[in-house]
């Protein structure tokens, strides 16, 4: 007996209403419209304000919509995966949190932190849950209020970054659509080159720590995105070969939207036509963990029963990731 497969049911999505323009950088630090868009694509940036407003606002509202346009019971949900790099807090997770907030009593919850291939990780390891027939009911849940943990002076990090998260339910499903398939990696090489130094436990904060800057993102920018290229574009080609997937049975790329030229490159290596791509970095930016399911939010009523989905995703660590899934209903 084939086990089923774990589908995307219903998914939701949030950004804050306020948006961080070029416009507004320029004033801000030595860039330009220009400088940015022709290096990442990047027009704006949604940005979350408020004291004391951390992920699990923005997580709250994506779960709202979620609610609203599915009629989901949230409450009947078995686990809650939040894939992050900026949880409302660095102990008591945000996962739990939201089980709480949503009622539901009998369901376990964690954080998982893969930086920008959080999502892809998140996915698979919901995936296998519902496979193993233990669970029925899984959100996947990815965002990052980046705004949080960047230096607004540095204008190598402060143009790409952004808030937002989105969410999706994984359910079994009979029919055979759902993921089909995802490969993993991680290779630790990449730490020099895009981390937040301070504030875990080898170098626990301090005033000196605080004063340096060290607890916002650090990056080498031509580092990063010399694997990022290689990496991202390699592992979803590789799990296109290792499906029997071509560029005519794919019907949609979902990339993290990083950098626009990382995206085009993965889509020439694909051989994916650009109106097969799912692209909103000119509007969000980088949010990291959230960029994966807020192209499927933005792009949901395009979707429809069978597509094939081609997730790719690279992110700090270094870790990299790409899923084969099937979509299992009409949107509209």
């Amino acid at each position: 007996m084939n086990r089923p497969k774990a589908a995307i049911t219903a998914l939701g999505g949030y950004v804050p209403e306020f948006r961080l323009t070029n416009q507004v950088l320029e004033t801000m630090i030595d860039t330009s419209d220009e400088w940015i868009t022709t290096r990442t694509g990047i027009k704006e940036r949604r940005i979350l304000k408020g004291d004391g407003a951390g992920l699990s606002i923005m997580i709250l509202e994506a779960l709202k919509d979620l609610q609203e346009k599915s009629g989901v019971e949230l409450h009947d949900v078995d686990a809650v995966i939040v894939s992050t790099v900026t949880p409302d807090m660095p102990v008591a997770s945000t996962a739990a949190f939201i089980c709480h907030k949503i009622g539901a009593k009998n369901a376990f919850g964690f954080d998982l932190q893969a930086a920008c291939s959080g999502f892809v990780f998140a996915m698979g390891t919901g995936a296998s849950y519902i496979e193993s027939g233990r669970y029925k009911k899984v959100l996947v849940i990815g965002g990052d209020k980046m705004s949080s943990i960047i230096d607004y002076t540095d204008r190598t990090t402060c143009v790409i970054f952004g808030d937002g998260c989105g969410a999706v339910l994984l359910e079994p499903n009979e029919e055979g659509h759902g993921i089909q398939d995802f490969i993993l990696r991680s290779d630790g090489i990449g730490r020099p080159y895009l981390k937040i130094k301070a504030g875990g436990s080898m170098y626990p904060p301090t005033a000196e720590t605080v004063a340096n800057n060290e607890h916002f993102v650090y990056q080498e920018g031509q580092a990063v995105f010399k694997f990022a290229v290689t990496n991202m574009a390699e592992i979803a080609a590789q799990i296109m070969e290792r499906n029997n997937l071509t560029a005519d049975t794919v019907n949609w790329l979902v990339p993290h939207q990083a950098n626009k030229r990382i995206i085009d490159a993965t889509a020439k290596r694909m051989g994916v036509s650009d109106e097969k791509v799912m692209l909103n970095i000119h509007r969000y930016g980088n949010t990291t963990n959230g960029t994966l399911p807020l192209c499927l939010w933005d792009y949901q009523n395009q979707l429809k029963k069978g597509d094939t989905l081609i997730f790719a995703a690279f992110g700090g660590g270094f870790t990299w990731g790409s899923l084969y899934l099937t979509w299992a209903y009409d949107a509209k």
